[in-house]
């Protein structure tokens, strides 16, 4: 019996994206009617980082403006959606109430099912909307906010191997490109500063890949930058090409070395997987030394590597319509009064056994 086909629209305000997809799961792989990216970069720009009550209100602004373009594009009605599907957290909680609350109204209005999203499970599905990567798998997700390695067995069926203790890698990219003065977004900058520029001139810290697990710090990198800086002021134009490339090795090198550990510990839980893989995610999987060193670290292990396309590494709509239209042919549906979660970790059991963070103190993102 063919698979039911199912038509959803996904919305995503977790941080400084105004999203909205139409996407459609049924037989073979899934289809993105539709997808649309608001990006608020212009509007943080002049701050150097992205100021939450800035991002709340130009989602307020834009998002009924985003969502009627996704389903124009898409050319579908509201009556032609099988369910509506919106990010409930972790992230911004202004934004993430935004578009949680758009995609309650739509879903009551037009009598519809809500699915909410956990943003993370959004990161962790979007290498599926290719339609070639069936679970189990192996996720790094890094993005501005999280670093994580999970196992995904199924939907639903996380396992954490490995989180950060302090700080995510593009926050290290973020500071990295602020003391150097390379602008905002700071992952880009710092990308295309590092071209030309000497990744051995400043020897910057690897924090824990002397130690045993699959943990990552950069805490310490981004101390070490801001440190960097102070001493080689003024920055010329070679210095600062060093320093990006310098930086951006050292990223690469911790994320290498922990997935890595991971991917041993992968195929270890799974001996008779005819196929290993290892997904890349998150908006840091955008860049390309960081790719470049994780699909050799995963071929030399036997791993084939997926990432999806650029537009889905960052933010977007699409992963959270699919995450949507799984669980909707799954069983599931929200209620209405489903809350906002500033917190969500995508491994719950994991995040209560094992925390990586006090309450009341800084800690990582999820």
């Amino acid at each position: 019996m063919s698979a039911r086909v199912l038509t959803v629209l996904g919305i995503e305000t977790s941080c400084d994206e105004t999203a909205a997809a139409v996407v459609r799961l049924g037989d073979g792989a899934p289809q993105i009617l539709s997808d649309v990216i608001r990006s608020q970069n212009d509007d943080h720009a002049p701050y150097g980082g992205i100021v939450p009550e800035i991002a709340a209100r130009a989602h307020v602004e834009a998002v009924d403006l985003i969502v009627k373009a996704a389903m124009d594009q898409a050319s579908r009605s509201f009556a032609d959606l099988d369910g509506v599907a919106a990010t409930a957290g972790p992230g911004l909680i202004g934004g993430v109430l935004v578009g949680l609350t758009a995609a309650k109204a739509i879903a009551l209005a037009a009598n519809k099912p809500l699915i909410a999203v956990n943003h993370l499970e959004g990161h962790a599905l979007s290498a599926r909307l290719s339609g070639n990567c069936p679970y189990p798998f192996l996720l790094l997700l890094a993005s501005g906010g999280h670093c994580q390695i999970l196992e995904v067995a199924g939907l639903g069926d996380y396992h954490r191997y490995g989180t950060t203790l302090d700080d995510a890698a593009g926050e290290a990219f973020d500071k990295g490109a602020r003391v150097l003065g390379l602008g905002f977004p700071g992952g880009p900058a710092l990308e295309r500063a590092a071209l030309g520029g000497n990744t051995h001139r400043y020897d910057l810290p690897r924090p824990l890949l002397d130690r045993p697990g699959m943990d990552f710090s950069f805490a310490g990198l981004k101390s070490a930058v801001v440190r960097l800086a102070e001493l080689e002021s003024p920055l010329d134009d070679q210095i600062v090409k060093d320093a990006a490339a310098s930086v951006q090795q050292a990223i690469t090198d911790i994320l290498v070395d922990r997935s890595g550990r991971a991917m041993s510990a992968f195929a270890e839980r799974f001996p008779d997987e005819a196929e290993l893989r290892f997904v890349a995610a998150g908006g840091v999987a955008a860049n390309q030394s960081i790719r470049k060193g994780l699909e050799k670290a995963a071929t030399q292990r036997g791993f084939r590597f997926l990432v999806p396309p650029m537009r889905h590494c960052t933010d977007n709509a699409a992963m959270i319509a699919l995450a949507g239209a799984e669980w909707l042919a799954a069983g599931r549906r929200s209620p209405l009064d489903f809350s906002a979660r500033p917190r969500w970790p995508l491994d719950e059991a994991s995040a209560a056994n094992a925390p990586t963070h006090v309450p009341g103190r800084k800690g990582p993102k999820a």
